[in-house]
Parts: C-alpha cells; structure tokens; sequence
C-alpha cells in the first residue's frame, strides 16, 4: 500500500514538474525584454506573475529524483519521510493526476503551487495509515504532516476576505476533509450531485456547468451541520422507493460505451480528425453520465435533527460505509463548537469557494482516462480468503468480495459464517470473473443473529462492518502460474488472501475430456447415451437441489461457491460416486450453482454448438419481429436432440427462479447475464475474439460485444412464454420417462 501511494505522488509530481517547466517558457523571454527599452513587463510585475517558479522547480525536481530510485528498489523498510520534511508541501493523490496538461491556460497554470497545497491533504495520512508505529519512517511523516498543516494555517490566515469566509466562528478553521459525485433520490427522481464533507458540515450541491466546461459554478441544494446530522431516521420515516432502472437498459448502454470507445481507437489508428474524436467522446461522455446516474442502487440516508432526510444512492457497501465513518469520526471531534446557521451571503461564499477547494474534479468514468491507461483486466481471478488476525473479541464473522466493472462495484462472492472466535480460518477459494476490473475489495461483517440488535440504519437490517481494505489489481504480478499471497489491513485487523488470474484467452478455452469416463469435458451426446436419459444426470440433480432449497437465496447463479466445494462435486460425478446426492445435501447451494455452471462451460462445444453460434448471434440482430421469431425457434430446433432437451429443461427451471425474483434479486435479464456465456461462447477456433489480447481496450471491448450478444440470445429464449417443437420431439420431450 505504501508503494502504491507512493507511486500515484510520482506519476503526479511528473505531471507538476511539466506545469512548471510550461511556465518557464514565457518566464525567460519576458524577462529578457523587461531590461529593453520596450519591455511587455516590469521585473517587479514578473517577480509577483512567476512567484518563486524556478525555485519551486528546483525543489520539486529535487524531490522528484530523490523519491524516484526509492521507489524502483522498495523493500518494506524503505524511508521516505525525510523527503517530505525538506519538501514542506503535501502533495496531490493518485486519484487526482489526471491533469489534461495541453489545455492548461496560463492562468490555471500560475495558480497550481495554491492549488496543490490546497488540495493535497489526504497522502500524507494514507501513508501514516499504512505505516506501522514502529517503522523508522512513521516520525518522520508525522513530522512532515505537521510541517504541512502549519503552512496551510498560514495560508488561511493571510488570504483575502474571500478565503476568511472558511473561518467558522470561534476561530476554528473549516477545511475540505472529501469531495464526491452522488446521486441524491429528488421526489422519485435520480439526480447527480456533488457533495462536500467540511470539518464542521455536510454540503449538497449541484454543478451548473457540464464537467470539464469553463467557469465552473455551484449551486447549494442544502446542508446539514455536523452536530446536527444523523443516519437514524424518526420512527415514522416511510421505507425508501428506489426506481429501478432495467437491467436490459443498463446493459444496453454498456454495449453502446463499448461501441464508443471501439470507435475511438479505430479513428485514432486512422489518424482521423479532432472534430470526428471530439464528437464521439461528446457521445461517449452523455453514455458514461447517464449510466452513472442509473447504476446505483444501495440507499445512504442522512438526517437533520429536525427530521428532515435526504437519500443518496451508492453502488456498493464500500462506499457507503467509508462515508459514514469519516462522519461519524469527524462528529465525535466537532463536539466542541456548534455551527450556526450560515447566512445566506455566508452559504453563497462557501458554495462558491467549492470551485477552487473541489478533489474530484470529473465524474470518475472512463472519458476521464488517460489515453494510454489500462482499462482493466479480463478473465477470472481466482481468490482465497484464507484467515483474519487482530480482532479484540470473539464474533461470528465472513467476509465479501467486491470487484468493479464499467466504473462500478458489485458484490462478487461471500465466505461461511465462522462462528464465535478471534482467528476465523476461511481458507475457501473463489473463482470471479472480472470485466476489465482494476480493484478488488473485501470487507469483513459480524454475523448479527439477533434481529433486535441489527443495524436499522438505511431502514433495513444489515450486519457490522468490522473492516474493509482494497487492493489494486496490478496485471504485471498477477499474470505468472504462481499464487500470490497478500495481506490486507483493516482497522487492526488483517486478512490473509491468495490471489492467481488467468486471462480470457486462456480461461475460455473448451477443452476436451481426455479421460474415457466422467462428465466434465465429455460431449454431451456421449453421456446422454451412457446414462440412456435425455438429460444428464448432473443436470437434473443440480436443479433438483436448487429448486428444494436454494430458489430463493439471494444472488443464486451469480454468488460464487466455495471452489473446493465445487472441486469436489465434480469429481463425485466424475467418479459416479454413489453418496453425490449426499453430499450434495449437505454443501453450500452457491456451490451446487457453481457446479452446474462449470458443467457447462467446461463442455468441449457449446450447448448451442460452435455450427450454429454465428446463426444465432445474427439472428438476435434482426429488427423485424416476425423474422427474428420464426430464424430463432428454427435455429433452435436445428440442435441436437441432447443439447435442445437439456436447454428446454434448463430453461423452464430459470424462469422458476426469476418467478421468486422480489426475494432472490434474480431477474431474467440477471439470468441470462450469467448462463449467456456459459451456454453459447464458442471453441477458440469459432470466437470472435483475438486469439492474443495485446491491445487490453480494444480486447475488453470486443470481449464486452460478444458477451453481450450471447447474453441477448438467451435472454429471448426465456422472455418467450411458449417455444413449440415440431410433433417428433415434442413427443420424445414430454413421453420420456427420465425427464
């Protein structure tokens, strides 16, 4: 962690020293001609433009090559702190080096020095945060952050009026602790907002001009004190209502942000003009806006204690909790003084003064990318949690996993509850698939049992976050054979992981069985005929469990399973074990799920075979209704008999699960999502794909594309409510006696 933070201050204080070297440019000239009888400038008016340029330079440059081998050679005993104590500024985070440099103006440029101090305030503490008390380095940042909170309090004390407006009385200073883009919940409606958490106040506003435009400016929506805030509602709170956006619109504009990006490199390949560029990054950002503004789902109410509320919607727990922590924290140190209501003049300066104070300067979406920036990786992480360390007390406790994918997190697995203890040992492993994922997340909760001790925050039960920790999915590390083994620290505790990646192009491969007996890998015309049935048995044991007992557990198909459970399921079938149906009572029903999906996707061709794919992902293209209807059903009967009656079983058990969709979360569309793949992706030799992914944006694209269009082909075979088959198999469909 502490090299990653490290590694965001180089990147930024590359792109600073460029800033810098920029205004030095015009700096030499003018200077040059102020000693002529007709100089633009005086040398006073040069000295107060370019204050102190070249000696910032100078210092950066110097810290800048100081920090750079340290890096390079990193051991965990590496120091760095002296570095920050001769450079006496705090420097910006990663997150925010995302600088346009060529369309700096002069004037943005001559107000960085400010600006990075202003804006930096969060490094330092992340490097303390991950530095032990009794490493050498943690007095001499410590040192360091002191020496930079002394220069900012000068800074507020000799600025203009203007600034002094971000004194709060009694003399405290009100400064910036987190800025974000939100969505607030209006009236039913969904709308983008900034947010700004201040030391002694929440403020809600909202940008007017488009992001990235000149002359931005804010409006204030409302605000709430620290000392007033609250996430517990009055009793009489109604239950929240969050529209929904369908899943199928979502996904649609995920195909139209893959197209836009596709486009964009091919016109750049081209060399094509700016204009065309401009026009389909204008279209691309309008794409990216609007899926940012319907994506998210999980409620963060906050209150005012006269019981007024305002509703937030986040996309993942992360992120929900993150914020009430660093409120929560910052009440507790705000007890002291009591802001009163800011005037209407005194709200206007805050509001304003949000321009200049702002961290997250663009909505975070891919538009806002550097040109060359990965876009993330492609494939299947497989991971294991295997124990924590650290905790005070013993708790029932289990761990998520969160992965993002098009800007977003989302929940990708969860561990047993492990019950009453101070060392839980896990040790289960989980396969996620990652959708050009750059960060994984784990956050760990104390299993609440006892329902009138449950959090009733949000206005829903929920278990405690013990911790949470993140870590970069770094694809150099995580490309070799071996696991890799790592620790995430969180609030004192630690959770010990081990992490391997294997790519799409090597994940995907269908591969035949090699061994004379088994179902994994075997064609399925072969252990139909083995079995004399019409429907393998694996098949027809892993739903007839899931339809006993698991049709309404939440996340059903898409929650990963313990892998060595489905490991050994697998091999029960593979080895007819007599006691499968046992064993499969007494397993988890994630892995059971995780057992049938395997099945499927480890088959040597596809269920809808590698001949007919190309057919049916054109025949979900076409726009007359009639034509697609009568070219699908065709297409369909053209299966094999195993294939078609194994995919008319397994369809009608799907839309029994999507029937339990208000308890399970399972639509359809989520469904076809996950069996879209799984049933139609193609051998190697039939795929669209790049048989080798050097180029990661236009590889995830194409991925994204074929991804989609698979799930688009199941997804209208289960929207439609009857599927006729001609009189020869409807006869051998519904008079076998296996079936």
């Amino acid at each position: 962690m502490r090299k990653w933070v490290l590694s965001g201050i180089l990147a930024t204080e590359e792109t600073y020293l460029s800033h810098l070297e920029a205004l030095l440019l015009p700096m030499k000239p003018l200077k040059a001609a102020a000693t002529t009888s007709q100089p633009v400038l005086t040398v006073a008016q040069i000295e107060t433009i370019f204050f102190k340029v070249p000696e910032l330079y100078e210092i950066h440059r110097e810290f800048y090559d100081g920090l750079l081998p340290r890096v390079q050679q990193w051991s965990h005993h590496q120091r760095v702190g002296d570095l920050f104590q001769k450079l006496n500024l705090k420097v910006r985070s990663p997150k925010d080096s995302k600088d346009q440099t060529a369309k700096n103006s002069l004037e943005a440029l001559l107000y960085k020095p400010v600006d990075r101090v202003t804006r930096s305030t969060l490094v330092l503490h992340d490097l303390l945060k991950h530095t032990p008390t009794s490493h050498p380095d943690h007095p001499l940042l410590q040192d360091a952050l002191r020496i930079s909170q002394n220069f900012l309090s000068s800074i507020n004390e000799e600025t203009t009026p203007r600034r002094q407006s971000m004194t709060v009385k009694k003399g405290e200073n009100r400064q910036l602790l987190r800025d974000s883009f939100m969505v607030e919940l209006v009236e039913g409606a969904r709308k983008l907002r900034h947010v700004f958490l201040f030391t002694d106040l929440l403020l809600c506003a909202k940008l007017k001009k488009q992001i990235g435009g000149k002359n931005q400016q804010y409006d204030s929506k409302w605000y709430i004190p620290l000392t007033e805030l609250t996430f517990q509602g009055p009793e009489e709170t109604e239950p929240l209502t969050i529209p929904q956006v369908p899943d199928e619109e979502l996904d649609a504009m995920k195909v139209k942000i893959s197209h836009l990006r596709s486009e964009i490199q091919r016109e750049k390949r081209a060399n094509k003009g700016s204009k065309v560029i401009d026009r389909l990054r204008k279209k691309l950002s309008e794409q990216e806006s609007l899926l940012l503004l319907t994506s998210p789902s999980m409620p963060l109410r906050v209150y005012n204690k006269n019981g007024k509320g305002y509703s937030f919607l986040i996309s993942s727990d992360y992120e929900r909790a993150e914020w009430r922590e660093i409120i929560k924290e910052q009440q507790k140190k705000c007890k002291c003084f009591k802001t009163s209501s800011l005037t209407s003049m005194e709200l206007q300066m805050l509001t304003s003064s949000c321009v200049k104070l702002q961290t997250v300067h663009h909505i975070p979406l891919s538009i806002n990318k550097e040109e060359d920036e990965s876009s993330g990786l492609y494939g299947f992480l497989n991971v294991i949690v295997h124990s924590a360390s650290g905790l005070k007390q013993s708790l029932n406790l289990y761990c998520t996993l969160e992965v993002d994918s098009f800007g977003f997190f989302s929940n990708k697995a969860k561990t047993r509850v492990y019950r009453y203890t101070t060392e839980p040992k896990w040790n289960e492993e989980f396969e996620i698939e990652l959708e050009g994922s750059q960060t994984l997340r784990l956050l760990c909760y104390e299993k609440c049992y006892n329902k009138t001790k449950q959090n009733k925050e949000d206005g829903e039960s929920a278990d405690r976050i013990m911790g949470k920790g993140q870590i970069p999915l770094d694809p150099q590390p995580l490309q070799g054979k071996d696991w890799q083994r790592t620790v995430i620290p969180m609030n004192g505790i630690e959770v010990k992981l081990s992490m391997k990646f294997t790519s799409r192009e090597f994940s995907l491969k269908r591969m035949p069985s090699r061994k004379p007996m088994g179902v994994f890998g075997v064609k399925i015309s072969t252990v139909t005929k083995r079995e004399r049935s019409k429907v393998p048995y694996i098949v027809r044991q892993c739903l007839e469990e899931i339809e006993r007992r698991g049709i309404e557990e939440v996340g059903i198909y898409r929650v990963s399973g313990v892998a060595t459970d489905i490991q050994a399921l697998k091999t029960a079938f593979d080895t007819n074990h007599k006691d499968v149906s046992v064993m499969m009572s007494e397993m988890d029903v994630n892995a059971i799920a995780g057992t049938l999906k395997l099945y499927f996707r480890e088959l040597p061709e596809p269920l809808f075979t590698d001949e007919l794919y190309p057919n049916f992902a054109g025949g979900i293209t076409l726009s007359d209704s009639v034509a697609k209807e009568s070219c699908m059903l065709n297409l369909l009967l053209s299966l094999p008999e195993p294939n078609l009656v194994t995919f008319l079983f397994l369809l009608d058990h799907l839309k029994r699960v999507a029937e339990k969709e208000s308890i399970n979360k399972m639509s359809l569309h989520n469904l076809a999502t996950v069996f879209g793949p799984t049933l139609l992706r193609p051998s190697e030799k039939d795929s669209k794909i790049p048989a080798n992914p050097t180029q990661p944006i236009s590889m995830g694209d194409s991925w994204s594309l074929e991804v989609m269009a698979q799930v688009q082909v199941l997804l209208y075979f289960l929207q439609l409510e009857t599927i006729p088959t001609p009189d020869s198999k409807r006869q051998s469909i519904l008079f076998s006696t296996e079936v």
